[in-house]
């Protein structure tokens, strides 16, 4: 079956079906990741986005119920060089994900890279490109997009129930591989919705700010619970949760022209001058700055990527840990501050 990718500024890029027929919007990103291709479609902060994949092959290693970090699939579309399959088309084509393989992804990236991430739709089947970019001009923008109600769960649940330190997770979207390294750290793990209270979670030994989608600018009920947590109980925040603890202490956030996605993005923490390897997820970052607290920055644009108060027992990071998938160099964050906890329990 035929297929293309259509941009809101009227690029298409054109290639064959290998998932449900259909057409799938959302925001056109990019990933440099080159492999975990399963966890990548998996993590709820790609809630809304087509996900294109810079790995020249994708799908070569099959799937597996483990590897997934969430219940169900959240990028919307996913677009590809060269689909290997059948375990990894079948995969998507049976939870109705559209999925597209032949797109020259080395000419979508550095279109993404030259105008922007953007709104975009990925068709499989018979369809006018002229209308379907029309179409585009309906759809949400991502700015502005408060989404984390969409992903965050109903209700609270206990993840990991024996350990020595008791940590409560807000769910923004938060991926599997967060709560398996805290529970493998020796923490009871409880998850909470994004609308849990703060008084709720000061009862906890510490609480853990969980990674998320979209823009965190409109959750302004989440940044004020935040900011009546600090102080009350050690926080350590990653990704969206980097984000919020950033807004509530008084740092600006702002949308990249494209993003961070991938495992390979040079982070510099300026208290030892090592230069830490990272996965990343994320199209909106804290403004770059020098300002009170920051301990990392990005070495490819300056953006504030981790922060430490003491005074306030919290601290964040823009990049994800538990690295699932990419590097290691941050998983020591997640365990050594488990270890903070045990010492003051």
């Amino acid at each position: 079956m035929t297929g293309f990718l259509a941009l809101e500024d009227g690029s298409v890029f054109r290639g064959e079906s290998v998932g449900a027929e259909g057409t799938a919007f959302g925001e056109a990103v990019f990933t440099t990741s080159m492999s975990g291709y399963q966890e990548t479609v998996t993590d709820p902060s790609y809630a809304r986005q087509i996900v294109c994949f810079t790995a020249p092959m994708v799908g070569n290693y099959g799937v597996a119920d483990e590897r997934s970090q969430s219940e169900r699939v959240h990028a919307t579309a996913v677009v590809m060089r060269e689909a290997r399959g059948p375990e990894w088309t079948d995969w998507l084509r049976e939870r109705g994900i559209v999925a597209l393989t032949g797109i020259d992804t080395r000419s979508l990236v550095l279109h993404l890279r030259a105008h922007g991430a953007m709104r975009a739709a990925a068709v499989a089947g018979d369809a006018s490109a002229d209308d379907v970019i029309a179409a585009l001009a309906e759809q949400p923008a991502m700015e502005g997009a408060a989404l984390v109600a969409g992903v965050s769960p109903a209700e609270p649940y206990t993840f990991a129930s024996e350990g020595d330190v008791r940590v409560a997770v807000v769910d923004y979207g938060v991926k599997r591989s967060i709560l398996h390294l805290l529970a493998r750290n020796g923490a009871v793990v409880d998850v909470f919705p994004h609308s849990v209270d703060a008084d709720t979670l000061a009862g906890y030994d510490g609480v853990l700010l969980g990674n998320g989608p979209g823009d965190p600018a409109p959750l302004t009920d989440e940044t004020r619970t935040v900011q009546e947590l600090l102080g009350r109980a050690p926080v350590l925040g990653v990704c969206l949760g980097h984000q919020l603890l950033a807004l509530a202490t008084g740092h600006e956030t702002f949308k990249l022209p494209f993003g961070h996605r991938g495992a390979n993005h040079p982070v510099v923490d300026h208290r030892t001058r090592r230069v830490l390897v990272t996965s990343q997820n994320h199209g909106f970052a804290v403004a770059p700055g020098a300002g009170e607290g920051v301990t990392h920055t990005s070495l490819y644009d300056g953006t504030v990527e981790g922060l430490h108060y003491p005074e306030l027992r919290a601290r964040s990071a823009q990049f994800h840990p538990e690295a699932s998938p990419g590097p290691h160099d941050g998983a020591p964050i997640i365990a050594e501050w488990v270890e903070e906890l045990r010492g003051v329990a």
